[in-house]
């Protein structure tokens, strides 16, 4: 499917951000490629875009080619291992990994993203996170070829990959994870969702936790101990509910979220002598 002029805020978290130029939802990973490979032969930008977790898209858009992996959805079980699609929904794998009994994928289940996304980013949360139960990834290299690589030359770390530091793309990957109870598993899904809804404002748009956590410190209560709770600009603010959010409190603009974001470090970093780095990525600014 080939879109023109196509809404990002149709298509990230944060429910914000401009027309794509183009807007391409390949069906198979053979296609994918094939765009991809236009592209480069063609010199036209292009971004490979999984759910829109983590992403903060300008009102002016972006000018090229945005490739939704969103058909890649697979997900095949072989034995206790899951081989999932780039745009398979870490929802949708946590669930599958219950249902057959496979326990270590629990700390994903309420993750907003893809696995390509999340193999991109090595995500995260409670305790968890992709390094613990990759087996190996399939990826487009930058000479157009896909290629195997096992998670012990993925070099992942805090939110980077070496596919995010050498501009790969995900097109499938293998979790390994152990056997399970269905039921334990599925008590530990809902307690870690219980435990996100309590403490995360899920209401409203957003992308997540906006900024990683500082080497000997935790950003939201940097953020809450420099009074920015509640802090606004348009549609755009700090959450009450947990101050490592920013969130769209409703009719945001993009640039209403970077203004927030920009103050928060400003502020942090005047306070505390901490400069804040994003875990969000802008596009188009």
């Amino acid at each position: 499917m080939i879109l023109l002029d196509e809404p990002m805020s149709k298509h990230t978290t944060f429910k914000v951000g401009g027309p794509a130029d183009v807007f391409v939802i390949p069906s198979s990973a053979d296609e994918a490629i094939a765009v991809v490979g236009a592209c480069r032969r063609l010199q036209v930008p292009y971004f490979v875009l999984g759910k829109g977790s983590d992403l903060l898209i300008s009102d002016e858009g972006y000018r090229g080619v945005m490739i939704s992996l969103e058909s890649l959805a697979n997900i095949e079980v072989q034995g206790n291992v899951l081989v999932c699609g780039a745009g398979a929904a870490l929802k949708d794998v946590a669930h599958v990994a219950r249902d057959n009994g496979l326990a270590g994928f629990e700390f994903a289940s309420g993750i907003p993203g893809s696995v390509g996304g999340a193999c991109f980013m090595n995500a995260g949360a409670y305790d968890g996170c992709m390094a613990d139960v990759l087996q190996s990834v399939d990826v487009l290299d930058a000479n157009g070829e896909v290629v195997t690589i096992g998670v012990e030359d993925l070099e992942l770390g805090y939110r980077t990959s070496k596919i995010r530091t050498d501009g790969l793309m995900v097109l499938s990957a293998r979790i390994e994870l152990a056997d399970g109870s269905k039921e334990q598993i599925g008590q530990k899904i809902d307690d870690l969702t219980r435990r996100r809804e309590e403490k995360q404002p899920l209401e409203y748009g957003s992308a997540g936790s906006t900024f990683k956590r500082p080497e000997g410190y935790f950003a939201g209560k940097l953020i809450m101990d420099s009074g920015l709770k509640g802090y606004t600009v348009g549609g755009a603010c700090v959450s009450n509910k947990h101050a490592g959010f920013v969130i769209n409190k409703g009719g945001a603009t993009a640039a209403d979220v970077r203004a927030v974001i920009s103050h928060v470090q400003d502020e942090v970093e005047r306070q505390f002598g901490v400069r804040l780095e994003p875990e969000v990525r802008f596009i188009g600014f």
